[in-house]
């Protein structure tokens, strides 16, 4: 787990230079990540923080994998009573009083406040070519939705979009929108073997669907070092975060609604019917997504792990303290940090579990890969406990949950309104695409 994070990182920051500009670059990047990071520790008054652990299990700081030591809290919140103690009984006062709260602690404290009247963005087709997904000829929309940046000409945000639908389609389609790696032009990916099964796309336009893919650092930068610039740095003029501004994730769900106002414009593309993907901390951002537009219709959140599906109190696999620390804390609010000193987990207003109840009614699928090829980092059973106590939401909404709290067998399908497979794969989503597409069947 530990190797693929730090792969994924060398291909955020490659580029065509050699490799000690390369080195100088990453060099760049955390020096000026480690400043903002100090200017934020400075501004919430913290000396020092708790380190998490390490995710190799050699390390003498190893994270925990005992089961038996994973839920030392004696309670989550509940996201069925209000701040007074008053229970929630009916989905009116669900949506007008409590599903209001929970968002409101999201926003101070864990991912930050979306900053409102943000600029327009206009999208712009820069090119359309046909070509066969399969033997299915479809239709291939190259976008960038340049921001409006008059208010602070020296930041350019241009995000860049591709949508693919079948070419024949005599009807708008539902389309899957998938937070996607982009690869520098000079890297040589593998060639799919000639006899391999359909990947997602081809299984999303033999089904009739469209997909798109969105890039996230065209949106924001993964690193602390460019929280001055991007859609967070455009927005404050090029100043540094307050404690409770928006983060990477909350930016990269922004660009997404972006992406889903094209949508609404575009007659190939029915916009009731979009969904949002990711892996990873692309999982983490799709799923901050669905739970903060109510647009999107369905949510494939795949090994969210901390910070997306995973209960943060747990200790098991990655912690709180991991994510708070100077390589990943520029996805949340500074305000996240405290919890990983002096507070802890435990003094979390709020949980994964009450993100997740955030997409209700609408379906989302929850998955994971087997901890003997994924590893144990993003902790399986802390983001099936996610999808367990979001279960009381759906009810009251007239949905189902997982009809289940026992952890399930390896490849068995929970297919409720919450849906969660854990696969025998690795730390991806391909094993899970066609059951999320079975999933996905029974709304659209």
């Amino acid at each position: 787990m530990r190797k693929l994070l730090i792969f994924i990182q060398v291909i955020f920051y490659l580029s065509s230079a050699s490799a000690q500009t390369f080195k100088s670059s990453r060099d760049s990047i955390n020096h000026f990540n480690q400043i903002d990071y100090q200017q934020m520790l400075n501004l919430l008054g913290i000396e020092s923080l708790r380190p998490g652990p390490s995710g190799s299990p050699t390390a003498e700081n190893v994270a925990n994998v005992d089961e038996s030591k994973a839920t030392p809290y004696a309670s989550l919140p509940d996201p069925l009573t209000l701040n007074n103690g008053e229970p929630v009984n009916t989905a009116e006062v669900w949506w007008d009083k409590r599903r209001p709260q929970i968002v409101e602690d999201f926003d101070r404290e864990i991912y930050g406040r979306t900053p409102k009247n943000l600029p327009k963005v206009i999208w712009e087709i820069v090119s359309e070519t046909k070509g066969f997904e399969g033997e299915i000829l479809v239709i291939t929309k190259q976008l960038i939705g340049r921001v409006d940046n008059s208010s602070f000409p020296t930041i350019e945000v241009n995000i860049e979009l591709t949508l693919t639908t079948p070419a024949n389609a005599k009807v708008a389609v539902p389309v899957i929108m998938e937070f996607g790696f982009k690869f520098p032009a000079n890297f040589n990916r593998p060639e799919r073997p000639a006899n391999s099964p359909p990947d997602w796309k081809q299984q999303l336009i033999n089904e009739g669907w469209g997909y798109a893919i969105i890039y996230p650092n065209t949106i924001q930068a993964d690193n602390g070092a460019g929280l001055k610039e991007g859609i967070i740095g455009l927005s404050n003029k090029g100043q540094a975060r307050k404690v409770d501004d928006w983060g990477a994730l909350k930016a990269w769900a922004w660009g997404a609604s972006k992406a889903l106002d094209y949508f609404e414009t575009d007659p190939s593309v029915d916009a009731k019917k979009v969904g949002i993907e990711g892996v990873s901390r692309y999982g983490k951002a799709a799923l901050v997504t669905m739970a903060f537009d109510q647009r999107f219709a369905i949510g494939f959140i795949a090994s969210s792990g901390q910070g997306g599906a995973k209960i943060a109190r747990r200790v098991y696999g990655e912690q709180v303290e991991n994510v708070a620390s100077s390589s990943e804390y520029h996805w949340m609010a500074g305000n996240y940090i405290k919890y990983a000193g002096p507070l802890t987990p435990n003094d979390m207003p709020v949980d994964a579990h009450e993100l997740i109840a955030l997409c209700a009614p609408r379906p989302v699928f929850i998955s994971c890969g087997s901890p003997k090829v994924e590893g144990s980092w993003v902790d399986d059973v802390g983001m099936f406990l996610g999808a367990v106590h979001a279960g009381p939401v759906y009810k009251l909404l007239g949905k189902q949950d997982l009809d289940t709290t026992k952890f399930p067998e390896i490849e068995t399908f929970l297919n409720g309104d919450i849906a969660f497979r854990q696969h025998i794969g690795g730390h991806t989503a391909a094993p899970n695409w066609s059951y999320f597409i079975q999933f996905a069947k029974k709304y659209f």
